[in-house]
């Protein structure tokens, strides 16, 4: 089961992480660090990589990222795919963000 949590990371980046406690943003951001995440943006591509970073803005970097868009349905495979490496997602962007991780840690994500 995947998580929705790319308005959770943009309300992370604009955090100011002031308290220490284990609710703090901060931490909670590092736990997604080194994931699988699947980023769709408003042109209906998607990247999937592993997640690096989150800026203040709400940038999302990927490292060791696939490109994937539709292509024209009379091809014999509906997705076309090709590999970028490291790729800067910004929020404006942004669509939808998935997170593979397990049932409790997609419930303390949701509390985000």
């Amino acid at each position: 089961m995947e998580q929705e949590v790319g308005e959770s990371l943009i309300q992370l980046g604009n955090s100011d992480g002031s308290n220490s406690s284990s609710s703090d943003p901060v931490t909670r951001v590092r736990k997604l660090l080194f994931r699988r995440m699947l980023v769709g943006i408003k042109d209906g591509r998607f990247f999937l990589g592993t997640f690096h970073c989150l800026d203040k803005q709400g940038n999302i970097i990927l490292q060791d990222t696939i490109e994937y868009r539709s292509t024209r349905r009379s091809s014999p495979s509906p997705m076309e795919q090709r590999c970028l490496g490291l790729v800067l997602i910004p929020s404006s962007c942004q669509n939808s963000c998935h997170v593979d991780c397990s049932v409790e840690e997609q419930l303390s994500l949701l509390k985000v």
